[in-house]
């Protein structure tokens, strides 16, 4: 994504130039005109500099960076149509058309941020399977990912929200898949770790961590080490009640009957392939020890791209899994929408079938680098299990 934002901005710089010296104005005042525009075209690297003095990655600075991001967008990115319209052509009408199209992307952008970005929407999904048990026909899994509780802008708000709307889906079960924190197990404040304490389900809530989660993005690994991090991030969660599963099978009972359910964890290993279509084989066979065969199976990992390792293994029926965001954004176009993350996923949001097995990516409810979705709307997923 940085890739991205520095080639933006150089195509921006260039612009912005071409269009100022198409101007007849003086030369001080191109000069002043440009300095304004090319801030706003190198502000997301102003805060990169700026955290390159740092000792470590504080969450503020995290959050510090959404907003940059978003201003950029806003006033740089924006305002694209408009200026490539006075650099390139001379009619009047034209210029027009660009304006009109750069105050269009500033109301989509504001929008995606005051509305969107908390509009969270219940996806409602039935899996039939003849494995499924018969005292499970109609069991219902709730899915949310993706949280990154240190960036939401209204904490309190924002995972009230949640908590009610996961709530009054009356779940069997609530599955998290990871990103609970986006930089640190500090953000996990007593405040957010009561209101998470909420949550209910007959079967209780069961997570597994996720890239975020594992202390990476933190700096300071002396002071705080990676492996410290990840497992106060486990603790609280423990201490809530919520069960985290760690490259683990239990069972879920009903009478005599069962499903399992198996959680793996997010690997430092994998650390370097989670933005890759394709990921090595890795060993994942020791998380499903204890799984009954030819039992119904659910498998809760965070990145999608081990779900090809899971299937060549047939190992699980239901993957969950998160971590793409559909990059929070998306046009409801086709079946499954347009997105820029189809360019980088195999799969990258929704239900996918092969050979009887399913995969599922939830578009999570928090946010990553800018604190906004278009169209990508924050998703809570309600899973229904059907006997075939």
């Amino acid at each position: 994504m940085i890739w991205i934002l520095l080639v933006c901005s150089l195509v921006m710089l260039w612009i912005d130039r071409r269009a100022i010296n198409s101007f007849d104005i003086s030369v001080a005042a191109r000069r002043r005109w440009l300095a304004a525009l090319w801030l706003t075209d190198i502000l997301p690297f102003l805060v990169m500099a700026f955290a390159l003095l740092l000792r470590d990655n504080p969450t503020w600075l995290s959050v510090t960076m959404l907003w940059a991001v978003w201003a950029y967008v806003v006033l740089s990115i924006a305002r694209f149509p408009t200026m490539a319209a006075v650099a390139f052509f001379r009619r009047n009408w034209v210029r027009v058309m660009g304006a009109a199209v750069s105050v269009l992307a500033v109301v989509i952008f504001v929008y995606g941020m005051a509305v969107t970005r908390t509009d969270y929407e219940v996806r409602r999904v039935v899996i039939e399977s003849e494995k499924v048990p018969e005292s499970f026909d109609g069991y219902k899994i709730v899915q949310i990912s993706d949280m990154h509780v240190g960036n939401m802008v209204c904490q309190q708000r924002e995972l009230n929200e949640i908590i009610s709307i996961c709530n009054g889906l009356e779940a069997d079960a609530i599955a998290f898949t990871g990103d609970l924190v986006d930089i640190r197990y500090s953000e996990l404040s007593d405040d957010v770790l009561e209101r998470l304490a909420r949550l209910k389900a007959r079967d209780g809530i069961y997570s597994v961590t996720g890239n975020h989660d594992i202390g990476v993005y933190v700096k300071d690994s002396i002071s705080l080490p990676p492996a410290v991090s990840v497992q106060k991030v486990i603790e609280v969660q423990r201490k809530i009640g919520w069960r985290v599963l760690e490259d683990e099978t239990i069972h879920l009972r009903r009478g005599k009957d069962s499903i399992s359910l198996t959680g793996i964890s997010f690997s430092p290993v994998l650390q370097e392939f989670r933005h890759s279509a394709k990921i090595p084989d890795v060993a994942i066979e020791k998380a499903y020890d204890g799984m009954a065969e030819g039992g119904f199976n659910v498998t809760l990992v965070h990145i999608p791209q081990l779900w090809d390792v899971i299937v060549s293994k047939q190992l699980a029926d239901l993957t969950l899994s998160g971590h793409v965001h559909a990059m929070q954004m998306k046009l409801p176009i086709g079946k499954r929408g347009i997105s820029p993350s189809r360019v980088k996923y195999r799969r990258w949001s929704g239900l996918y079938e092969e050979g009887g097995r399913w995969l599922y990516i939830n578009d999570g409810v928090g946010y990553v680098l800018y604190p906004m979705r278009i169209g990508a709307r924050p998703e809570i997923t309600l899973f229904e299990l059907r006997r075939r």
